[in-house]
């Protein structure tokens, strides 16, 4: 099946694995989705992923979800930027999402990042995604 938004395909399906109190979820391995995950990790958004390697040449992202005492990490994430709309911000518009409680992850010519990352770099790009 192919999927026109990749990324939105991931942030639903880890969307729906914490509705379902899931503590792994797979999805298709890419460049983008890792570094999105690399971000999510160090902002303590999630555990760990790994990329899991098949005979067929294809490689799927294995996620381990956070729960802290029951209740998921991740309470809100939803695609901003998408294939049909796509959404730009400069440094000084980069938005704080929930007050600060959340992130806004950015790809930005200096790769992907945090929103409070590309306003030390003085960097704006795509706005791909909040995170609350």
């Amino acid at each position: 099946m192919s999927v026109n938004d990749p990324l939105g395909d991931m942030l639903t399906r880890i969307r729906n694995a914490i509705g379902r109190k899931k503590t792994t979820v797979s999805t298709p391995a890419s460049r983008l989705r890792a570094r999105v995950l690399d971000v999510m990790k160090a902002e303590g958004y999630i555990r760990d992923y790994t990329q899991v390697d098949y005979d067929n040449g294809k490689s799927e992202l294995e996620i381990q979800l956070k729960y802290l005492e029951g209740a998921p990490v991740i309470r809100e994430i939803a695609r901003v930027s998408k294939p049909g709309r796509r959404v730009y911000v400069s440094v000084k518009s980069i938005p704080h999402v929930a007050n600060g409680l959340g992130i806004a992850i950015l790809s930005t010519p200096k790769g992907v990042m945090a929103d409070h990352e590309a306003r030390e770099k003085n960097v704006g790009g795509e706005f791909l995604c909040q995170i609350f």
